[in-house]
């Protein structure tokens, strides 16, 4: 039941952040405008955008490919996970030093939180499966 689930969301997570990933690269002046928060981060910086962007491409590979590829899930998945979850911590840390205020939390939830949070789950779930299909594995008799 939850491997179509987890492999949706996989889908779902690697077509956004390819989105995300492209719309920075073609457009980033517009993308710094468009999303909620991001001009009070700082000065638009087109490099740092568009550096950004390629990461979010990167991430959208790493979450299609595992979708695609189980034996590729827990590395894919895994460190596209790592690097949401730090993103989203980095977010709360801006709060707890100052530089944001605390309704930030609220409006990057969505888009900062939610996927880092979607990310591990899939994460754990691609590692589980994977010990069960060892451990069905090693019970046959071949």
């Amino acid at each position: 039941m939850l491997k179509p689930i987890c492999i949706a969301a996989a889908f779902v997570l690697g077509v956004a952040a390819i989105a995300n990933g492209t719309f920075m690269l073609i457009d980033p002046e517009r993308w710094y405008l468009a999303v909620p928060g991001v001009t009070t981060t700082g000065p638009f910086n087109q490099h740092f955008v568009r550096d950004i962007g390629l990461i979010f491409l990167l991430l959208g590979g790493a979450f299609l490919l595992g979708a695609a590829r189980p034996d590729l899930r827990i590395p894919f998945w895994g460190a596209a996970a790592i690097w949401l979850s730090g993103h989203a911590l980095f977010h709360f840390w801006e709060v707890a030093v100052g530089i944001c205020g605390p309704s930030a939390l609220a409006r990057d939830f969505p888009a900062v939180t939610v996927p880092a949070i979607v990310a591990l789950a899939i994460t754990a779930w691609a590692m589980a499966d994977a010990r069960n299909a060892r451990i069905t594995s090693v019970g046959r008799v071949s």
